[in-house]
């Protein structure tokens, strides 16, 4: 029987959930606090977390953050409300199994338990994963579609470009934009396809940590040091190391990336020799690394040195043409994982999806499709089973047909007001602006001349 750990703080959610669980045959074990569900994860054995986001004593980040040091393997679910999308979108980069969002759906989260306890030993590919990925390899490549816009298919071109070349590459983009996807599709186009792509999230990295992780160690060099450990570079070898949020690493470990780039060497902890490596390095972030450098955060001469082409990942709000090409394709596959019959979407889903301002991007598509398909089962899907937050989000407003202004002077009017807004609570500081707002600070730039503010 599959052990659980519960953290939730809202005691009669926490029954209700609890009590459906031990009816579908698991052991509950629940907390209302972090602390306390902390000391029972390492008492018991535990199979699975689900944890809130919002607790009394901290976040379920935090338990995230705790859980993916200690035991990364094992699966954490997030409980959100929708107003912490972003968060929930966060959590799976960090290496979270799923998010749901309250309230929950019995079946979905019946089937999230089932799917996160089928697959514990698997690491996540955002997570400190190696794998192989081998061109020819039909699952890989289907996790990769190119979409029909134009910014779409010109990052098609770029990819093809300079795939075949062993230039650094940095992918920039917003959080759920498909960063990965695109650096994993580089490497399958590239000469180095049949060796390995191994993926690593800075984010996740501890500052105490991150050298033997990414470089080794050998046995000895440090307490806790009880055998030899080869780095990511080292298993990278001969294929793709790809660096997300590589904004987080710390100066010291940015001094030693930078080294392994110029000299094609590297250094364990503890050790006296160098071994040499043969490794492309694909980093992404959604943060102006140029900012950083000017100040002091983040080296420039590594910034340019991994800036010898750049790619971006456009946000989905951005790439209307591609939305229901996505959905469409998230449904297919939610069919096929689901064992549904969903046929399609009904006009007033495809308006509420068109009006919504995605701010978790392809990842939250994907996870709200994915919950729509589950619960229609066959035929088109309907506005009952889309959470309600899309339709009562800024995003969704229902235009008067008497009104001047149609949908896009609205949002542009909602758009400018929060960057005012944020502007105001940064005391006018554009880069802290441009970070709370989840945008390049390139981005901020173009829409404060769009809309007057510059």
């Amino acid at each position: 029987m599959a052990k659980i750990l519960l953290i939730e703080d809202d005691l009669t959610y926490s029954k209700i959930i609890s009590k459906f669980l031990e009816k579908n045959g698991f052991e509950v074990i629940s907390s209302a606090k972090i602390a306390e569900g902390l000391s029972f994860y390492e008492k018991y054995q535990i199979d699975l977390i689900i944890t809130d986001y919002r607790l009394p004593d901290g976040t379920g980040m935090e338990v995230l953050d705790h859980v993916l040091n200690s035991h990364p393997e094992l699966p954490v679910i997030l409980i959100t409300n929708y107003s912490d999308i972003r968060t929930a979108v966060k959590s799976m980069k960090m290496g979270a199994f799923e998010y749901i969002t309250k309230p929950i759906n019995p079946d979905e989260l019946l089937l999230t338990v089932q799917q996160a306890l089928k697959n514990e030993k698997k690491k996540k590919p955002t997570q400190q994963v190696t794998k192989s990925a081998p061109s020819g390899n039909k699952a890989s490549e289907l996790d990769y579609q190119i979409g029909k816009s134009s910014e779409a298919l010109q990052i098609e071109e770029h990819i093809v470009l300079v795939a075949p070349t062993d230039l650094s590459i940095i992918v920039l983009g917003e959080s759920g934009t498909g960063k990965e996807y695109i650096s994993k599709r580089v490497h399958q186009k590239s000469q180095r396809s049949n060796g390995p792509f191994v993926a690593v999230d800075c984010g996740a990295l501890s500052k105490e940590l991150a050298g033997s992780e990414l470089f080794g160690h050998v046995k000895g060099a440090f307490t806790g040091a009880i055998d030899h450990k080869t780095g990511h570079f080292e298993n990278a070898n001969g294929g793709t190391i790809f660096l997300d949020e590589i904004g987080n690493l710390s100066y010291e470990i940015q001094i030693k990336l930078l080294r392994a780039i110029q000299e094609r060497k590297i250094r364990k902890i503890g050790a006296s020799k160098d071994v040499s490596i043969d490794v492309r390095i694909i980093a992404a972030t959604n943060e102006d690394l140029q900012e950083l450098a000017k100040q002091g955060l983040f080296r420039e001469d590594l910034f340019h040195r991994l800036n010898e082409f750049s790619l971006r990942a456009q946000p989905l709000r951005e790439r209307p043409e591609d939305l229901m090409f996505f959905s469409n394709l998230f449904m297919q596959k939610s069919n096929a994982n689901l064992e549904r019959n969903v046929t399609g979407f009904s006009p007033e889903v495809e308006q509420i999806f068109r009006e919504y301002h995605w701010p978790g991007n392809l990842r939250e598509l994907r996870n709200i499709i994915r919950r729509a398909v589950l619960l229609t089962g066959e035929g088109i899907i309907q506005t009952k089973v889309i959470p309600s937050e899309l339709l009562e989000s800024e995003a969704f407003q229902p235009i008067d047909i008497n009104s001047a202004k149609d949908l896009k002077s609205s949002f542009e009017d909602q758009e400018k007001s929060l960057i005012v807004k944020t502007l105001e609570e940064m005391r006018f500081n554009k880069s802290k602006t441009a970070k709370v707002l989840n945008m390049d600070r390139k981005t901020l730039y173009n829409k404060l001349e769009k809309y007057g503010l510059d």
